[in-house]
């Protein structure tokens, strides 16, 4: 029992007064264990060369992280493993295949640009994986559009995306092989079980909030329906958009980025919405096939803004 004496006291204590059951090391491994399922189903779909292509990601991750901290004469923070995730998640949005040597420039722009340039871990405006990746399509547009035939292709899969086979030939992919992951995509994009698999773990342990991902399916569904509703043979259904490219990956693992997606419940709703609605611009008007890179990317720059117009209003503060 507590003391009369005890619980009359009074503690001062400077911010922050929010205590989180989680470590940034913590959160970090447990969302390398939950790409460990798009990263096998690379493997299975493309070949064991996959592999190579993401520990090259996450070698050079961790030694532009190791040199910059060096050179600046800060605290070495690799076991914190968020160099770790962003070499994975770098890896996993490349083409199969693709030249590791490339995929080494990548990854020391993801962290030399994306993150220490910004003053690294919590500082950056962009995710860093997507900053490399930004980097890679300005610099090898055609390696970075090249796509590899899956292993367990059948005549009908061609190695072209469901996006760009629907974009420029107006054929569309099956719902059950995108399910599976049998198709042309990039190497953790394309097997939609493996994404749910590991998106779902990190919503059950609270890492992940669900209102990011939630929104943008939503979105998706609903601003691809309106227009499938307008002209279904004109545009794709919204089940086609939700399982095509790398929509479900983005939507998981990289719009939920803690320190790049807004903090406020309401935030996270306009932040979902809005990609999903630049998304689907871009993907239906634009000249590209996908647009999930470049639809997280603009909304990271207005993070800041939203945070600002949603923050909650102090109790008892009149306007």
């Amino acid at each position: 029992m507590i003391s009369l004496e005890f619980s009359n006291k009074l503690e001062l204590s400077s911010s922050p007064h929010i205590h989180s059951k989680w470590s940034t090391k913590k959160v970090m491994w447990f969302v390398v264990l939950a790409l460990m399922p798009s990263l096998i189903s690379g493997i299975i779909f493309f070949g064991t060369y996959q592999l190579l292509i993401v520990l090259v990601s996450i070698f050079f991750c961790i030694t532009t992280e190791f040199c910059i901290k060096k050179i600046r004469k800060s605290k070495v923070t690799i076991d914190d493993g968020s160099a770790v995730v962003t070499g994975i998640l770098l890896g996993l949005i490349l083409p199969p295949n693709f030249s590791l040597t490339a995929t080494a420039l990548g990854a020391i722009f993801s962290i030399a640009i994306g993150k220490e340039l910004f003053g690294g871990l919590g500082f950056n405006i962009f995710n860093p994986a997507l900053i490399g990746r930004a980097f890679l399509q300005a610099a090898y547009p055609v390696a970075m559009t090249t796509w590899s035939k899956p292993n367990f292709s059948v005549d009908t899969i061609t190695s072209a995306t469901p996006l760009a086979a629907y974009k420029f030939d107006k054929v569309l992919t099956q719902l059950k092989p995108m399910i599976i992951g049998n198709i042309g995509g990039s190497i953790g994009e394309t097997s939609a079980i493996a994404i749910l698999l590991g998106g779902f773990f990190l919503i059950a342990v609270k890492i992940v909030n669900w209102r990011i991902p939630l929104s943008m399916i939503f979105g998706m569904i609903l601003f691809s329906g309106i227009l499938w509703l307008i002209d279904p043979l004109k545009y794709a259904n919204p089940l086609f958009h939700l399982f095509a490219g790398g929509f479900l990956f983005g939507a998981f693992f990289m719009a939920t980025d803690w320190v790049t997606s807004p903090i406020t419940s309401k935030g996270m709703w306009i932040f979902g919405f809005a990609i999903s609605l630049i998304i689907v611009v871009i993907r239906t008007f634009g000249g590209l096939p996908e647009g999930v890179m470049y639809a997280i990317l603009i909304m990271n720059a207005f993070v800041p803004l939203i945070n600002r117009l949603t923050k909650p209003k102090i109790f008892g503060e009149q306007k």
